[in-house]
């Protein structure tokens, strides 16, 4: 209904019969009706403030992703919500002083970790002026596109390994080949002391050479991993496999272990192979964050759609900074560490149709959670009511 049809028929209505001001009130009520149905459904959420940020209207995917109950809030401050937002500072704002509409993008933890795109315009209405907030879940988008940024320096160091690998290993032939030779020629010496101190040098050098080799190897290997080979499987026995050939250090170190599981786990799609050197390397990582006597914690839970594996210490933890990064190539917390070992447990666990997160406090522990897909869906049914029927 048009806005000048309103403000006429409002400035009329005592003058209007009442049979035919039911019909125009009735109609007014359908569009209402209409429009807020209309804002119900869009995906984006829309947030109307008033002074002192107090809630003025919000749609069902704003209380969704802001984390409140609009029944509950309405008319009061959504400052505890929007803390760190910036909306404080638009509302101080003139009208005047806005030249463009303003488009900002925060990074929340409640209800859950998102990154949110709004945009935000006054709304100047009967001598007032509120504000009107759109906002838009943008953390698949941003997950994109840090996953393309990683692939594309993941590219750059392949190309680099690569050249890095055939230069270095021409060399390393030639020395292994002369290494031989020269073995040979000492074993021809008749002074004992002499061919005793060369055979030392000669086996130091050819260990060294073998060392540099296997470096290289590592480097290809991370960079170039094999293509998981599939077959049904529980991931339970990769777990317990694991844990034998870790129980030595652990009891040595006298680390608690905290296992838990299921009685019945699902079967999910794995190369054990594969899979036992992602959780070797988790559990070893989480050796290394901890000192003697610490607790480490294991546990494998299930829904409907998948199987989650999670290793947990209570080790130094990862630096903020370097928690969004963890998973890049050469960044490591540990003094010895190649930086590729989490780079390749993502790329493993990646292939396997699965995901891998990782949530850390400094000083208080890292916690890595492994998702990967159930091989057969549960599917649940609704319980009927009574008087029901099939």
């Amino acid at each position: 209904m048009r806005q000048g049809f309103f403000d006429k028929f409002i400035s009329r209505l005592d003058k209007i019969e009442a049979p035919v001001a039911s019909a125009h009130i009735a109609a007014l009520a359908r569009e209402r009706g209409f429009l807020e149905t209309l804002f119900q459904s869009i995906d984006e959420g829309i947030l109307v403030l008033g002074d002192e940020m107090r809630l003025l209207y919000a749609n069902h995917a704003a209380e969704r992703l802001v984390g409140f109950s609009a029944e509950k809030v309405r008319g009061e401050s959504l400052k505890r919500y929007l803390r760190d937002w910036g909306i404080e500072a638009l509302l101080l704002q003139q009208v005047g002083d806005w030249q463009r509409i303003e488009t900002r993008e925060v990074e929340i933890s409640y209800p859950e970790h998102r990154v949110i795109n709004y945009y935000a315009r006054p709304v100047e209405f009967e001598d007032r002026v509120e504000l009107l907030l759109m906002v838009r879940d943008v953390t698949r988008e941003r997950l994109a596109e840090e996953n393309t940024l990683a692939d594309e320096r993941l590219a750059a160091v392949k190309t680099l390994v690569a050249g890095v690998a055939h230069e270095i290993g021409n060399p390393l032939n030639a020395l292994t080949i002369h290494l031989q030779l020269l073995e040979r020629e000492v074993r021809k010496m008749t002074d004992a002391k002499i061919r005793e101190n060369l055979k030392e040098l000669t086996e130091v050098a050819s260990q060294e050479v073998t060392r540099l080799d296997g470096i290289i190897r590592r480097f290809l290997t991370a960079l170039r991993p094999t293509q998981p080979h599939l077959v049904r499987g529980n991931i339970q026995e990769v777990v317990e496999t694991t844990l034998k050939l870790l129980a030595p250090d652990l009891e040595q170190r006298h680390i608690a272990l905290q296992y838990s599981s299921p009685e019945v786990i699902p079967d999910i799609y794995l190369d054990a192979q594969q899979m036992e050197q992602v959780l070797f390397n988790l559990l070893k990582n989480a050796m290394d964050a901890i000192t003697d006597y610490g607790k480490i914690g294991l546990s494998i839970v299930a829904d409907d759609a998948a199987v989650t594996v999670s290793v947990l210490d209570n080790g130094v933890g990862i630096p903020e900074a370097l928690l969004g990064k963890i998973f890049d190539p050469y960044v490591t917390t540990k003094t010895k560490g190649s930086g590729l070992g989490l780079m390749v447990v993502r790329r493993i666990v990646q292939s396997h149709g699965g995901s891998i997160s990782c949530a850390s406090h400094e000083g208080e522990g890292t916690c890595f959670t492994i998702r990967l897909p159930r091989a057969e869906r549960q599917v649940r049914t609704l319980e009927m009511g009574h008087g029901e029927e099939n």
